[in-house]
């Protein structure tokens, strides 16, 4: 009976729902339910490629393919950038734009199963949900284009492809050629445990490479001829770590050695490792960054070795935006919640099991709309440096089950089967709808650009990267 009752309730709520979306709003979600099909297939083979940072070639063509193929005008290789392109439809004011990323990551391979067993062992996974992530924004940004080719909507649609999130952040590239420039409000999401219109920052960045150079000698025969570089290595990171105990809270420090030394009997000549500092505001992050590069040549000092600091990339804190949270958070609640099937439950269950965590399930509800929370810890993004440039509106859509560790094989596991399909599909709708509303409202484009202008305040751009071209084939 409870059962029953429940049943009857969620239908009349789902029901009341349908009725308060719009004429075009529906028809958007009619159109992302026909291509659907096709954007589980794209989603699949992106996944099943798992290609990692600028080496994205046959992901970047599939997304680039189906634009084209759906009537949108594609520009390929965008800012030095073979992975990037642009997918374009209509004219005129308002553009929209919707970002979509598809680069994996190292080692994290995985079946689509709940517990750990990769699919190819070593090789990458989409342990962050990328291959959802294209799939659904292109979903919207088609489903936008259908309703202006029939003249329901009036301005332009764009897609951004957008490679190398996971390690160099193509984003900073397109952003410093001035691609979002006659953009008036880009849209994002990014698969996630819960389903939320995202009023949240994220944490400034800043990667740089430290190479020591000394002088090679046997180790044991004439250990004094050699000035070792991997004792400068060494006392670096142990600077680093002394260094934590006086630095605010919300600071992140992290180093990968690259390259310790090759063999244990020859002092060595040669040490390298990368080295990312982050903070909440970039402002707190810079000073910080400064302070770690002069260690370097302390430590270069006391083990008589030459150095050298390369500058990888770094990245702006997203600058949020309320007003666009709001349009957002109002499109999901019309939609409503997904819904699990016994199996999907179990298996999301199964996932927890395997990784320590309640076996609660998925989180199918809508979120709140939170308070902005002046120190939000979490990840960085390179979206960060796009809603620097223009006003950035932010979701995040279920894919894998509550409290699920990231970056990890038990998100690439969810992200090739029902779990993520759902949260892909569900994610195309919300952002497709907030695209309606812009292009329909012109006060709506102009209460969101408002409060980044007021939010920007004085603070000028400027890109935290290297001159030159991206690093293609960097390593």
């Amino acid at each position: 009976m409870k059962k029953t009752l429940f049943g009857i309730l969620m239908l009349v709520a789902i029901t009341t729902s349908a009725q308060k979306i719009k004429s075009n709003k529906k028809a958007l979600v009619t159109s992302v339910e026909n291509h659907k099909s096709e954007l589980i297939k794209i989603s699949d083979s992106i996944w099943a490629l798992a290609e990692t940072a600028f080496e994205e070639h046959k992901s970047s063509k599939i997304l680039a393919d189906y634009a084209e193929n759906n009537g949108m005008t594609v520009e390929r290789g965008v800012a030095g950038m073979p992975t990037a392109f642009i997918a374009t439809y209509g004219s005129g004011k308002p553009v929209i734009s919707i970002l979509g990323e598809f680069d994996a990551l190292p080692g994290i391979s995985q079946k689509t199963q709940p517990t750990k067993e990769p699919l190819s062992p070593g090789a990458a996974g989409h342990g962050c949900g990328h291959n959802l992530f294209g799939a659904a924004s292109l979903g919207a940004a088609i489903a936008t284009k259908e309703l202006i080719e029939q003249g329901k909507l009036k301005g332009t649609i764009k897609f951004f492809g957008t490679p190398s999130e996971e390690k160099f952040f193509g984003k900073i590239w397109m952003v410093r050629d001035g691609l979002w420039d006659d953009v008036d409000v880009n849209l994002s999401w990014h698969p996630s445990a819960k389903t939320e219109a995202d009023v949240q920052s994220t944490l400034a960045l800043v990667d740089f490479k430290v190479e020591f150079y000394g002088q090679a000698a046997h180790a044991s025969g004439d250990p004094w001829n050699g000035r070792s570089a991997s004792d400068a290595l060494e006392l670096y990171t142990t600077g680093i770590n002394y260094y934590r105990e006086h630095i605010k809270p919300t600071v992140r420090i992290h180093y990968h050695i690259q390259d310790g030394g090759q063999v244990v009997n020859v002092v060595p000549d040669y040490s390298k490792l990368w080295v990312r500092v982050r903070d909440s505001k970039r402002t707190g992050m810079l000073p910080v960054y400064e302070q770690v590069k002069k260690m370097a040549e302390g430590a270069a000092i006391m083990a008589n070795v030459d150095y050298k600091i390369s500058l990888i990339s770094g990245i702006y804190e997203v600058l949020v935006n309320r007003a666009g949270g709001e349009i957002m958070q109002n499109n999901l609640e019309l939609l409503g919640p997904l819904a699990y099937t016994a199996e999907e439950t179990a298996f999301g269950k199964k996932i927890q099991e395997a990784t320590g965590k309640p076996q609660v399930g998925m989180d199918s509800a809508i979120s709140p709309l939170e308070e902005t929370k002046e120190n939000p810890g979490g990840g960085s993004t390179d979206v960060g440096d796009v809603s620097w440039n223009v006003p950035n509106i932010n979701l995040g859509v279920t894919v894998a089950p509550k409290d699920t560790p990231w970056h990890s094989w038990a998100v690439v596991a969810c992200g090739g089967m029902s779990i993520g399909h759902k949260g892909m599909v569900h994610a195309a709708k919300a952002l497709g709808m907030t695209a309606v509303d812009l292009l329909e409202n012109p006060k709506l484009v102009e209460k969101v650009k408002a409060e980044y202008i007021q939010r920007k305040g004085d603070e000028k751009y400027e890109p935290i990267i290297p001159d030159g071209p991206p690093p293609i084939s960097g390593n």
